[in-house]
């Protein structure tokens, strides 16, 4: 039998929602995820979501990229998962507990402002900022953190702050967007030998206390409209660089989030999931 989808965008940022029952009989989930996601011959998405059973959570999510890659955790994926449970009628408390490659993260639904749009609030856990827990390679350089490193980029070198937020990110802060090829710097420096596991990009600029604005370069993805991760990687850096407050609106190309960096640590934020179409994959 097909399997069916949904597809759903938070921010442009799309994701196509399966449930693992319907996957069966897909061997490979990797492949399976390159061939749907594909703009040309497939749905077309920046990732997969793929939900089932949980034993200490009340679903388990999992997310492919693009290139077949599994991610520790997609902000904007796991919004969409949401998303779905409530449109499907699977899940109607106000409440859930989803169970990812980097811990449980809870969502909490906040408004339905239209016929398949949701906005959460979403947990989606604690930045930690030492390189191996990043990881990035340091070649014997002894850094608690990673704070305005001096990155060299080919014959560039870029200050960058990096940390574990559900994925690798780093971090680099610009004036202008205009003045910088950041989609080259984006693709160099996702594959940078530093990152072993490959890394985000994240470029931020910064205007004023409570607002900023990202380009975001993907890992496994490239250019995105919008991530969840991204952006709580964009904010936490701007917040340690001290140039921002702890709750802050960060701007995309796709729309705007709101995150809140608590008091106990945890990164939360507030955006919408909304629903594109159903289907079902022939190939």
């Amino acid at each position: 039998m097909p399997p069916p989808f949904t597809k759903f965008h938070g921010l442009g940022n799309d994701y196509i929602v399966l449930e693992a029952q319907h996957l069966q009989d897909i061997s490979n989930l990797g492949d399976f995820a390159r061939q749907i996601c594909n703009r040309h011959y497939g749905a077309g998405a920046d990732g997969i979501a793929v939900i089932g059973a949980a034993v200490d959570a009340d679903f388990n999510v999992r997310i492919f990229n693009p290139d077949g890659s599994e991610a520790g955790l997609s902000g904007n994926g796991t919004r969409c998962a949401t998303a779905y449970l409530y449109y499907s009628g699977i899940w109607n408390a106000a409440e859930l507990r989803l169970s990812t490659r980097t811990g449980i993260k809870k969502y909490r639904l906040c408004e339905q402002p239209g016929d398949g749009k949701y906005i959460f609030e979403s947990e989606l856990g604690q930045p930690k900022f030492a390189p191996q827990a990043i990881p990035m390679l340091m070649a014997g350089q002894q850094l608690d953190r990673v704070v305005g490193f001096p990155l060299a980029v080919g014959d560039e070198s870029f200050p960058v702050t990096a940390m574990q937020m559900g994925n690798p990110n780093c971090c680099i802060f610009l004036e202008d967007f205009a003045a910088l090829d950041w989609r080259r710097v984006g693709r160099a420096i996702e594959t940078h030998p530093q990152f072993p596991d490959r890394t985000n990009v994240v470029f931020i600029r910064v205007l004023d206390r409570q607002t900023i604005e990202l380009r975001i370069w993907e890992r496994g993805v490239g250019e995105t409209t919008a991530s969840g991760t991204c952006s709580c990687a964009g904010a936490v850096a701007a917040m340690v660089n001290e140039k921002v407050d702890r709750d802050i609106k960060v701007l995309m190309p796709g729309g705007e989030v709101r995150i809140n960096w608590r008091t106990d640590g945890e990164v939360v934020i507030t955006g919408s999931a909304e629903v594109v179409y159903s289907a079902e994959w022939l190939v």
